[in-house]
């Protein structure tokens, strides 16, 4: 948001009012709506969503001191969840609420950052179609050789995805730390479909728009959005990912626009057929991309490897949204990585540019290391925590299902058996 004001760019809010459609559980579950932040639950996935997110948060503290070397605090809790396999319906859920990724637009699309900091830098130096493919370093300065010339510098900053910069030759090779980052990191799979419309039947009808549905061999996208031009162009917005996407992709454009539009139409109503233009891009097919929206750690990199994902390799910084400490896997999350990148070059080639206090945020991030591997290992007191937690639940339900069962024996029975089943479960 702060480069957003600096270039002089205008946002304007993600459209969410209105009826929210949720289809998850199979194409027989229920098809429900919602108005709220979260869907309507039951009571008891209620007790579940909150058990989860207390189990959740006790995780992240001892994550965020053993791995990180930070406070919790210091950590955004959406940060946390990019890494939980477990939360990935939360985050769906939490993408277009206020203080999210989704809650604002740029007006003309975001390619006019990097079309702005372009002219600030002179276009005459940035130079495209000119791949970059060994990095060679020397005693005071680095080469870098693309397939149209040889550029001598004193510094490099490497933004692209970490499986990408693994394309790249380095001389001399680069730790190995680095090298198993960037080959085990691997990318998400996703293709992004926007459909324009003659009118915006959805709002008309009291919809917002937002779906969050189980993807299937019938209904491809799991998440859509209002995509609303601020010149009043109406258009929904959605996302085809993971399994699904490798699935729909292998078939031909027009299967996967039918099944999208026929999806729309199951969800939205029989206006969601007279479309004027379906638009897709798969981000797999992009040569610097593979992928999208960003690369993630598989089980254990996090832990060993996190440190190194930042680390200078002599005069080799790295930067991208994987790298971010904050927003990790969105735009605002590589615009922060690059600033500390920045940061980081001006501290090695010319300090006396900098603050006191940004030379001693840069020298304190390089230092940031796990504090104490061996806590990851002790989970006595997150079980102990836990063992508690559900001790205190179970006196709780028993002391209701005690009383309901006082008051109607059979009904008491019932719910007793229900509330300890889920306890145990």
């Amino acid at each position: 948001m702060d480069l957003i004001q600096e270039l002089g760019l205008e946002v304007y809010p993600q459209f969410t009012e209105g009826k929210k459609v949720h289809h998850m559980g199979g194409a027989n579950a229920k098809i429900s709506t919602y108005t709220s932040s979260i869907p309507s639950f039951s009571p008891l996935v209620l007790l579940d969503f909150v058990h989860f997110m207390w189990r959740l948060t006790q995780e992240m503290e001892l994550c965020t001191r053993s791995v990180f070397g930070m406070e919790p605090s210091q950590l955004s809790f959406l940060y946390f969840l990019m890494y939980s396999a477990a939360a990935g319906g939360v985050m769906r859920l939490l993408e277009a609420t206020p203080g999210s990724a989704q809650e604002f637009r740029v007006k003309g699309g975001t390619q006019q950052l990097s079309e702005r900091v372009a002219e600030q830098l002179g276009k005459e130096n940035v130079r495209l179609g000119s791949a970059v493919t060994a990095i060679w370093q020397r005693e005071e300065t680095v080469e870098v050789k693309t397939t149209m010339s040889t550029i001598t510098c004193k510094a490099v900053i490497v933004t692209c995805p970490p499986h990408m910069a693994a394309q790249i030759e380095y001389r001399p090779a680069l730790p190995l730390e680095r090298l198993r980052l960037a080959r085990c990191m691997p990318v998400g799979h996703m293709t992004k479909f926007i459909i324009t419309y003659p009118t915006a039947f959805w709002k008309q009808k009291g919809f917002s728009g937002e779906i969050v549905a189980h993807p299937s061999i019938h209904c491809p996208f799991g998440v859509t959005f209002d995509a609303t031009s601020p010149s009043g162009s109406p258009a929904l917005v959605g996302f085809i990912a993971g399994v699904q996407a490798c699935y729909w992709n292998s078939r031909e454009m027009e299967d996967r626009r039918d099944a999208v539009v026929s999806s729309l139409v199951k969800y939205l109503g029989p206006e969601a057929a007279s479309y004027i233009h379906y638009e897709e891009k798969d981000w797999a097919k992009e040569e610097y991309n593979g992928g999208c929206p960003v690369n993630v750690m598989v089980p254990g990199m996090l832990t060993f490897y996190h440190p190194g994902l930042r680390k200078p390799c002599g005069r080799i910084y790295w930067a991208g949204t994987e790298t971010a400490t904050r927003w990790c896997g969105y735009l605002s999350g590589a615009v922060q990585s690059g600033q500390r990148a920045a940061l980081e070059v001006l501290a090695d080639v010319s300090p006396a540019v900098l603050s006191p206090s940004e030379l001693q945020e840069v020298r304190a991030d390089l230092t940031r290391a796990p504090s104490d591997l061996s806590q990851v290992w002790d989970c006595n007191r997150g079980s102990a925590s836990s063992s508690r937690f559900l001790i205190g639940l179970t006196v709780m339900a028993v002391t209701v299902g005690g009383a309901v069962f006082l008051l109607k024996p059979g009904l008491g029975e019932n719910c007793l058996s229900r509330v300890l089943a889920v306890i145990q479960k």
